[in-house]
């Protein structure tokens, strides 16, 4: 475990925001939930692919291992379209599945949408990076990391990821004690 402030890194998976054609609101919004949800010091990196299974796969394993990210948070390309591969690039970078992620954010989305079914979200641990795949539109993302960042903290404690402390107003993070 480092000394420095936690990583978490933010990817955006799409093909128009990556060539400049669309303003990227997901990665913004999964910043911007953090900054209110996570008291420490945490330090950000954001990054802006092409969808698509290698170009993400790359991205993850370079946050993950060249960066030293804790936690990387992935938005977009987890829909049924053909471009959309980002749990498959999932799949090809983690040691261990979480499925359980995938089913709490479906679950919580489908009481406000009834496409969230359509949606491949999914988690994964690569090392000691804890790797969470969203959708890519900001309202979606924040019911998403509502349903699940309770966890988060202490998963990152389980696989040796540094520690990160949450506003218990806003989620309350469950360690057992």
């Amino acid at each position: 475990m480092s000394a420095e402030a936690p990583l978490i890194a933010i990817l955006v998976a799409s093909d128009r925001a990556s060539r400049g054609e669309y303003e990227d609101k997901g990665g913004p919004a999964a910043e911007e939930w953090l900054s209110r949800v996570v008291t420490s010091p945490v330090r950000y990196l954001r990054r802006i692919v092409p969808d698509g299974c290698d170009s993400v796969a790359e991205a993850m394993r370079d946050m993950a291992d060249v960066e030293g990210a804790d936690l990387i948070l992935v938005t977009g390309g987890t829909g049924p379209a053909p471009r959309d591969q980002t749990p498959e690039a999932l799949e090809a970078v983690i040691d261990k599945r979480l499925p359980g992620f995938g089913e709490a954010m479906r679950l919580a989305s489908l009481a406000e949408v009834p496409t969230a079914i359509l949606s491949r979200q999914d988690a994964g641990i690569r090392g000691q990076c804890l790797i969470i795949t969203l959708p890519g539109k900001p309202s979606a993302i924040a019911t998403c990391l509502t349903a699940v960042f309770r966890a988060v903290p202490y998963c990152l404690d389980l696989i040796g990821a540094a520690r990160i402390e949450t506003d218990p107003e806003l989620c309350n993070a469950f360690r057992p004690k």
